[in-house]
């Protein structure tokens, strides 16, 4: 049975890489084969077992696919209209979930009612105005004013998919609140799930509130609640380093530890109570109670989508023990395998899946089918060192990271969180009790104190280029050997098939050729150019708020992913936030050999006390790997021009003939200036349009001296200022330039060398059916 549960979910995976759904017609016609064969029946023998088995298993992975797209059908069908994209519209409906609190504002879920055809069933808001805001709390019954668009995020190399995340949340459009008639109707509506998210709400503000501004109290309301956004970067990136993550979000531990809680002392009160246990076994009533204790949890954690998942596992294991069924360990991971997949078919998208039921099945393997037993402390090694090797080709697909500290870590933090500080917060979630919270709050200090100490190790955590899937596949079948019993023959050889995957390095240009990646940014810029030995950044994108910008969220995680630990130099076009905003996270995580750019005196990027900075200026040129590299504009023998945008720099880039402009935000005044003085030296086979494409740049004279084969607008979707503006698209089509849009086509990269130049868009190369819907 279990084989035919890992079928259906491989045919779940497969329907979500498709780049659209497959037809259901299609798959019936594809499952008549395997169908005739389950019901006609074969010759007997060792063949025609073969062939049922081999068909009950095609049958099975069909099912799964086409479960995937009845479910993406129905969802996908809540859509916002595309005429009301961008217009003001008015909703009514309940706040859903907690509400996140912003710098200027809040963003929060609403749940739209039944009927209205404005808006789909569920949108997220942002409402900004300050002080001027009303107070938000779930359960509450609103009339709003607000303009909506269609679910679109970034699409960048190994990036995070936010289409697919609100997807999966059943979130169809997102938007803002507008000024308006903006009415509340009406309190504590919204059914039971809306009251627990209110005692969510009031426990958060409670903790909040006696805390202060202590510095994990945000830690300690994701433990309670599992709001886990109060908790600040700093902190996140020290969990990642150390790799205990999962402590800080209500997973299949806490979950599990609330029930193991729950299940012994109700086993141990019905021991002592006769009458009860005559009527209703006593492990029976144990899993009944701890599968009443979980999922008191899992509404007090807001049912999240990885709470979902655990306490499905869990009650796998409960409804067995209830119903007195002997099941082998691997068969009930199957089930909740199945269980999960049937009510959240977009589970295998995400990380927490993969690593927790990988996490589950290791610890299968290291304590199931062995001649000894351990017990205690020695289980618990065993444990944890068997799912650090074992996890590490998932992290590095999924991370391109892992820490080399965690057992040590876990071994210090999985305590004091299980039998300390999570039960501690728990307990204070339901008694208003200070000291408990206060408590908790100093064992956490400690606990810190320590996992600070070891993130910060040189050697605490290991980065890695994302591989490739063969040698992926290589490294989990090396692992699963490494963990057979004792007495396997080789079973240490598993070790030769992971350690390639440590020194996998990606391919990277040959001599004479660059690679040039347009990241997805949003309304922005950051370009990635590499050569066979060097690495450029120009630009890091714009800020996204306060704490987060484009060069952590974006560019980062792409460098990481493709391998680059250093730059040679990077870049600043000019001090505007939508190009270099980012740069100051870049600059944090990754050595740079030097800085060049344009900005005006005093401006912090050009005091940076470890990275020299130069000014940009017509003339100066290098080589690396038999590229060329020139900066074309400004020209610091000049003073610098009226407009900011006029003064930034202008790179061209050349290999085999042919030339890449990236010309930043310059506008017609300079766009005049470098005409003159470079003429024929603006020649090049693709640009990056000036200005994003805005109305104010691209003068005719320069589209014809450019003569480009293709233009590429770094925009924003739907971003206010209209780029790229329809007459300058028109100039360029005139031109015979191909236009090419992050926007539309997310990342773009541009691949020249003495053989001709090659654009590839990210959302063709990973195009999936959720995109643009």
């Amino acid at each position: 049975m279990h084989f035919a549960i890992i079928a259906f979910a491989l045919g779940i995976w497969l329907q979500q890489q498709a780049p659209s759904l497959l037809p259901l017609s299609w798959l019936a016609l594809a499952a008549l084969p395997a169908a005739a064969v389950q019901f006609l029946g074969v010759r007997r023998g060792s063949a025609g077992g073969y062939w049922r088995r081999a068909s009950w298993l095609m049958l099975a992975l069909l099912a799964g696919a086409a479960w995937t797209g009845v479910r993406a059908e129905w969802r996908l069908a809540d859509s916002l209209p595309a005429a009301l994209e961008g217009r003001d519209v008015t909703v009514h409906g309940i706040v859903d979930g907690l509400p996140q609190t912003l710098p200027n504002g809040v963003r929060f879920v609403f749940r739209v009612d039944a009927g209205e055809a404005a808006a789909p069933r569920r949108i997220q808001l942002s409402w900004y105005g300050g002080a001027e805001l009303p107070a938000l709390r779930p359960g509450q019954r609103w009339t709003l004013t607000v303009r909506l668009r269609r679910p679109h995020g970034f699409s960048n190399p190994h990036g995070f998919d936010y289409e697919a995340w609100l997807l999966e949340r059943g979130v169809r459009a997102t938007g803002y609140v507008r000024r308006g008639d903006n009415r509340l109707l009406g309190e504590g509506e919204g059914g039971m799930l809306a009251r627990v998210h209110g005692w969510r709400h009031d426990i958060r503000a409670r903790f909040a509130h006696t805390l202060g501004e202590a510095p994990y109290a945000g830690m300690l309301i994701a433990l309670a609640v599992g709001d886990q956004r109060a908790i600040p970067r700093a902190q996140w990136e020290v969990f990642r380093r150390v790799g205990v993550n999962h402590l800080v979000a209500i997973s299949g531990l806490h979950v599990s530890l609330v029930a193991l809680f729950a299940g012994g002392l109700v086993a141990a009160l019905w021991r002592r109570l006769p009458t009860l246990a005559l009527r209703l076994a006593t492990p029976r009533a144990a899993a009944l109670a701890a599968l009443l204790a979980a999922f008191a949890y899992a509404l007090l954690a807001g049912m999240g989508v990885p709470v979902q998942r655990a306490l499905c596992m869990l009650a796998v294991v409960a409804l067995a023990l209830l119903g007195g069924w002997q099941l082998r360990p691997a068969v009930v991971l199957a089930l909740a395998l199945l269980v999960v997949l049937v009510i959240d078919p977009w589970a295998v998208l995400g990380a927490g899946f993969w690593l927790s039921f990988g996490a589950v099945a290791v610890i299968l393997m290291v304590l199931s089918g062995r001649t000894g037993v351990l017990s205690g402390w020695r289980a618990a090694l065993r444990v944890q060192l068997a799912i650090t090797v074992a996890l590490v080709p998932a992290l590095l697909v999924l991370f391109q990271a892992f820490s080399l500290v965690s057992p040590l870590a876990n071994a210090l933090a999985i305590p004091l969180v299980s039998f300390a500080i999570a039960p501690l917060a728990l307990v204070a979630a339901v008694l208003p009790v200070e000291a408990l919270l206060h408590l908790a709050h100093a064992l956490t200090a400690v606990m810190m104190m320590a996992l600070e100490w070891l993130a910060g190790l040189p050697f605490a955590f290991h980065r890695q280029a994302a591989p490739p899937p063969w040698l992926t596949a290589a490294a989990l079948a090396g692992v699963a050997w490494l963990l057979l019993p004792r007495g396997t023959p080789a079973r240490l050889a598993g070790v030769l098939a992971l350690l390639p995957l440590l020194w996998w390095a990606p391919p990277r240009p040959p001599p004479g050729a660059f690679v040039a990646t347009v990241l997805d940014v949003g309304q922005g810029q950051a370009i990635h150019v590499q050569t066979a030995t060097h690495d450029l950044l120009l630009d890091a994108g714009p800020p996204y708020g306060e704490g987060a910008d484009a060069g952590e969220r974006v560019v980062l995680p792409y460098l990481n992913a493709i391998g680059v630990r250093a730059l040679d130099r990077l870049l600043i076009s000019h001090g505007d936030a939508d190009h270099a905003g980012g740069v100051a996270s870049v600059l944090e995580e990754l050595p740079v050999a030097g800085l060049l750019g344009s900005l005006l005196p005093g401006h912090p990027l050009a005091a940076h006390p470890e990275v020299a900075f130069t000014h940009c200026s017509s003339g100066q040129r290098w080589q690396w790997d038999g590229v060329s590299f020139a900066v074309l504009h400004p020209d610091m023998e000049r003073p610098r021009m009226r407009r900011e945008n006029d003064n930034s720099c202008v790179l061209q880039v050349a290999a085999g003939g042919m030339a890449l402009l990236v010309s930043s935000d310059i506008e017609r005044a300079a766009e005049r200036e470098m005409l003159a003085r470079e003429g024929e030296a603006l020649r090049s086979t693709v640009v990056v349009a000036p200005h994003h494409g805005s109305r104010s740049s691209s003068l005719p004279a320069l589209v014809d001296a450019i003569g480009a084969q293709a233009v590429i607008y770094s925009v924003g979707y739907r971003n206010s200022f209209g780029h790229p503006h329809p007459e300058v698209q028109a100039r360029w089509q005139a031109a015979a330039a191909r236009d090419w849009r992050t926007d539309r086509d997310g990342a773009l990269r541009l691949r020249m060398d003495a053989g001709g130049w090659q654009i590839e868009a990210q959302r063709s190369v990973r195009r999936r059916y959720w995109h643009g819907r």
